[in-house]
């Protein structure tokens, strides 16, 4: 079998498993209203029956925009020619999904030196095709499958462009065909699906700032993040002209805490929260029960009280509020100079440790929040009698994130001197410390994205030596 073959036929078995794969967890596992999917839904039906992007409250429709158009425009497109159907969104999401898998193969060739480009792009694709987390993500009616796949697009766009000594335009082609501008059309597609999209051009560009921070370089930075400003923002304009002509507002993305009209955000009970808050299972136990269900005192660690007088002021603020499932401005103000003292005696604990904690919580974890598995494996001997299965489920998983994050890191270090690796690392720190510091919860997803720069780099553990089949023939 020459080299091309055997490779043909590799590829054509890693899409395969990788489909069998998906369609394993949509039919299996589906999980058809898993956290904002009824709301993305009800977005996206409203958009393309009544020609409102919003909801309906009393009799009438009322436009929104606290949530980015992206993903509801996903949808509506899969419900114009199939119907309201989770099911053939799922699908769907297998599909682009598979697209994803394909471009990290093409982001480890990139990464990898010419000769091990093959075997690179090999290693990624199986990779990719049998990674549980990102397959796990197709079954539901979330964002995270097609905000990957425009991440990985956006990456693979930036490690070509960081192969280029000069940000200058290709050849004979317009600005249109420069992979900074195209890095940056990509940044503002997915900032319209998950707003944070962006940080991957921001990596990049602190990557260009110490490249060229030579004066006799300022051309070629200047050029370069002009480039990605401008793809960046042309995606966006729409999206803000539909803002100001609905709410007569500046709104290029969403609100910050994408609440909607009338709705007061608790700041003062999230800033006590992030000064002990950091494992994803407390989240159920306080931020997302607030106004809904009542919130035990008892059911909160001991971590979140330095005294006994802060526990019994704790106590009686959500006494209150368990009695009216309402947190009154007065008690919100009444968390937030809890938080205050207690940042004021261990700032290090709110600014760093909790931030420290939260970062291990997400990249290592068993990723089971959308399965039918507790997750717990303490004590283990009880774990273990009641309900084995369970057990297994969550090392097995656990093992295997462990596994992708100690090939990423492995084969981010072998790469460390190519062209590219500089914005894959500094994109996943940034991810990561955007959203352990400053967002609410540390749900573990929200460092999926950042697996196509983990499984690009982790290939590279698996490259060889002189492309050894090239030595067998390649005709």
């Amino acid at each position: 079998m020459t080299t091309r073959t055997w490779m043909r036929v590799n590829v054509a078995i890693a899409v395969l498993a990788g489909l069998a794969f998906r369609i394993f967890f949509v039919l299996r596992f589906p999980a058809k209203n898993s956290g904002d999917s009824p709301f993305y839904i009800e977005l996206a039906w409203n958009w393309l029956k009544k020609g409102v992007y919003g909801v309906e409250m009393g009799s009438q429709m009322v436009p929104l925009d606290t949530r980015v158009p992206g993903y509801p425009a996903f949808l509506a497109a899969v419900f114009a020619t199939t119907g309201n159907s989770p099911r053939a969104v799922m699908l769907w999401q297998v599909v682009v999904d598979l697209a994803t898998c394909c471009v990290i193969a093409l982001m480890a060739a990139r990464l990898a030196p010419e000769r091990s480009r093959r075997p690179a792009a090999l290693a990624a694709l199986w990779l990719a095709a049998l990674c549980p987390f990102t397959a796990n993500y197709t079954a539901a009616v979330l964002t995270e499958t097609l905000v990957t796949f425009l991440t990985a697009l956006g990456l693979l766009l930036v490690l070509e462009a960081s192969g280029e000594p000069a940000a200058r335009l290709p050849q004979g082609g317009s600005v249109f065909s420069s992979p900074w501008f195209l890095a940056g059309i990509i940044g503002g597609l997915g900032a319209l699906v998950r707003p944070e999209t962006p940080l991957l051009l921001a990596a990049a560009g602190v990557v260009l700032l110490i490249r060229w921070r030579r004066r006799a370089d300022w051309q070629k930075l200047a050029r370069a993040g002009g480039l990605m400003a401008i793809g960046l923002v042309l995606p966006l304009v729409p999206w803000a002209a539909r803002n100001w002509r609905s709410f007569n507002e500046v709104q290029f993305l969403a609100p910050r805490y994408a609440n909607l009209p009338g709705e007061i955000v608790p700041l003062g009970f999230q800033a006590w929260t992030g000064t002990w808050l950091w494992r994803y299972g407390d989240v159920y136990l306080t931020l997302w029960k607030l106004e809904e269900e009542v919130i035990p005192l008892d059911t909160i660690p001991a971590r979140a009280f330095d005294s006994p007088d802060e526990h019994d002021r704790v106590g009686a603020l959500l006494a209150r509020y368990n009695t009216t499932l309402t947190l009154t401005p007065n008690d919100d103000r009444l968390f937030a100079d809890i938080a205050q003292e207690r940042t004021r005696r261990h700032p290090l604990r709110t600014y760093v440790e909790i931030p420290l904690l939260r970062s291990l919580a997400m990249w290592f974890t068993p990723r089971i929040e959308l399965l039918p598995f507790s997750g717990h494996v303490f004590p283990f001997g009880s774990e273990w009698e009641n309900d084995r299965v369970d057990l297994i489920v969550t090392l097995l998983l656990g093992l295997v994130n462990g596994a992708y994050v100690a090939l990423g890191l492995a084969g981010a270090w072998i790469a460390r001197g190519r062209p590219g690796c500089a914005p894959l690392i500094l994109f996943v720190c940034l991810r990561t410390v955007f959203f352990a510091a400053f967002i609410e919860t540390p749900e573990p997803r929200y460092v999926l994205e950042c697996f196509p720069a983990v499984i690009a780099c982790a290939a590279q553990v698996f490259r060889s030596a002189p492309d050894q089949l090239s030595s067998t023939g390649s005709g």
